[in-house]
């Protein structure tokens, strides 16, 4: 990886040297920033619990817990999708991305828009139409049993449980950041009250509370974002040419900031890492189980169409504040200082807001940091909270529910409050023990499992007529743990400063991410297990799968419970 500690101050002759200096405390937040951010999240805290417990389903209505009733419009829907979409990571880790390595991250960004068109046009209205509450209802309507709906539930966990590590893990050292804490048992406090608020959410806003949580954290998210955007182009004269050549010089490495391979350049094969790199985030980004719940929630095909369509702008709309915001804090900021801040970049878009108001903050432009900073104390509150709720519905209603021939409802309702309690203790004390490392690993291991297990699962289960449920099996499972086999050996892992394990070096897995191996394996394992299940199963595949093609592609027919 890239040295990130590159001097960024390109010379006395740009104009913008003075900028830098005078933004340079701004890496240490004033007492009146901090108070108010305290104050504000406070307040949010008191109206989301609120919020959940209004809109709370009953102790025995299992479809307002797991669906919310399929009664939120499609713009509202589509806002929850976006909400859920954007995760804490993507907003700190792409912005991060962007202002370190200026172009890769313009890259990772519109590949996080072009994930989610992908399921909009490819997946999202068969999905609404085969599954019912979890991924394994939509993997189990053509192939019903409880190994599918198990290893559904595994691979569910497995594929969530890194990525809710990481943003709880990071809860600590940003509330650190805004509050100005610096003792280690204050930050762990920190993440374990946390952890306690995203499993009250879970438990008890159910689907639709959740969801109104998530409304409320991508209007914050997207109005504070956008405001700041336009502060920065205002400060290079709105012209985005001016920004770009600004944040160039301002990293400390002039064009290279600008071109291809900045983030990859150490490694022995730049080109296929970040081909690799991408194809995880496409392929696994919108794939993952917190997303594809969602689609259940619409009451229609046409109304899942139209939320998708809602989702897929707002998230264009974060991508363009988030590149922005990025390439602002490089240029307002220099690289090296974002990287002191966190050698992540994770400090970056905070940092890039707070420079967009300049040296001297008026009250009106601490307010506005404060909604800023409550937007994204906000995501990591919503973001995990969804997480939770998936694997809690998925563990609840998949494992134990499905277990029993007959399960009342109001006992599986029951099941889910205690999953939720029983997937955020087990993530809170893991996160404790990971804060210190570097998180990129898990991110990665998140998408590279949603690109190489889930992703292909689903593609042949909603279109391919012979599929199996072998080739099931051998797709979730083998795609698993192909990524697990090879996901040590990355230099995410060991093998350079910016690793897991800096000091350690077994780094034989010469790429990033797992991806480009691991993808094509996938779907090469789903294709052998079907094979493997000899014709006489295929074709009892292809005929029962004939039998509900219609409702599967088109809706053409009512789907039962």
């Amino acid at each position: 990886m890239t040295d990130t500690t590159t001097n960024a101050t390109p010379g006395s002759s740009d104009e913008f040297d003075g900028i830098r200096q005078a933004a340079g405390s701004i890496t240490e937040l004033s007492g009146d920033a901090q108070t108010m951010s305290l104050v504000a999240f406070t307040a949010v805290v008191t109206i989301t619990l609120l919020l959940c417990v209004m809109t709370g389903p009953d102790r025995d209505d299992l479809d307002e817990f797991y669906t919310g009733y399929r009664s939120l419009s499609p713009l509202r829907n589509g806002l929850a999708i976006a909400g859920d979409y954007i995760s804490a990571a993507t907003v700190l880790g792409t912005g991060g991305v962007i202002a370190l390595y200026g172009y890769d991250g313009v890259v990772l960004a519109l590949s996080t828009a072009l994930s989610l068109m992908l399921l909009m046009f490819l997946l999202a209205e068969p999905l609404r139409n085969a599954g019912r509450f979890t991924m394994g209802d939509a993997l189990a309507r053509r192939m019903p049993g409880r190994a599918v709906r198990i290893t559904a539930c595994a691979v569910t966990i497995a594929a969530l449980l890194p990525m809710m590590l990481v943003q709880l893990a990071g809860s600590g050292q940003l509330l650190a950041f805004l509050l100005g804490f610096s003792g280690e048992s204050v930050k762990t406090a920190c993440m374990v009250g946390m952890g306690v608020l995203m499993i009250t959410y879970a438990a008890i806003g159910g689907m639709k509370g959740t969801a109104l949580i998530q409304i409320l954290k991508i209007v914050m998210l997207l109005g504070s974002g956008a405001v700041v955007a336009v502060l920065v182009l205002h400060r290079f004269d709105w012209n985005p040419g001016a920004l770009f050549d600004a944040a160039a010089a301002g990293s400390g490495i002039g064009d290279a900031f600008l071109r291809s391979g900045l983030q990859f350049s150490t490694g022995p094969y730049p080109g296929l890492d970040m081909i690799s790199s991408q194809l995880a985030v496409v392929l696994g980004g919108a794939c993952l189980p917190h997303i594809t719940m969602r689609m259940n929630t619409a009451s229609s095909a046409r109304q899942v169409r139209r939320s998708m369509s809602w989702a897929v702008s707002g998230v264009a709309l974060f991508v363009l504040v988030i590149t922005v915001v990025g390439c602002g804090a490089t240029a307002l900021i220099g690289r090296a200082a974002i990287a002191r801040a966190d050698p992540q970049g994770n400090t970056a878009y905070l940092l890039g807001s707070r420079a967009a108001f300049g040296q001297d903050v008026s009250t009106a432009e601490t307010l506005l940091f404060t909604t800023v900073t409550t937007a994204i104390f906000l995501t990591v509150l919503a973001s995990v909270a969804g997480m939770i709720l998936a694997c809690a519905n998925s563990l609840a209603h998949d494992v134990f529910a499905a277990r029993a021939r007959e399960t009342s409802p109001r006992r599986e309702m029951l099941l889910a409050r205690l999953s939720a309690l029983a997937v955020g203790v087990p993530t809170i004390l893991l996160a404790a023990q990971v804060q210190h490392r570097s998180l990129q690993p898990l991110v990665t291991l998140s998408f590279c499992l949603g690109a190489s297990a889930l992703a292909p699962a689903l593609v042949y289960s909603l279109f391919w007529r012979r599929y199996t449920r072998t080739g099931l099996l051998s797709t979730l499972i083998g795609g698993t743990l192909t990524v697990l086999l090879l996901m040590p050996g990355t230099n995410l892992v060991s093998g350079s400063p910016a690793a897991a394990f800096p000091d350690a070096d077994f780094n034989w897995f010469p790429f990033t991410t797992t991806g480009l191996v691991t993808i094509p394996l996938g779907f090469a394992l789903g294709w052998l297990g079907t094979v493997a299940s000899g014709r006489n199963k295929a074709q009892e595949q292809r005929r029962q799968y004939e039998a509900v093609e219609g409702w599967i592609l088109a809706g053409a027919v009512r789907r039962g419970s």
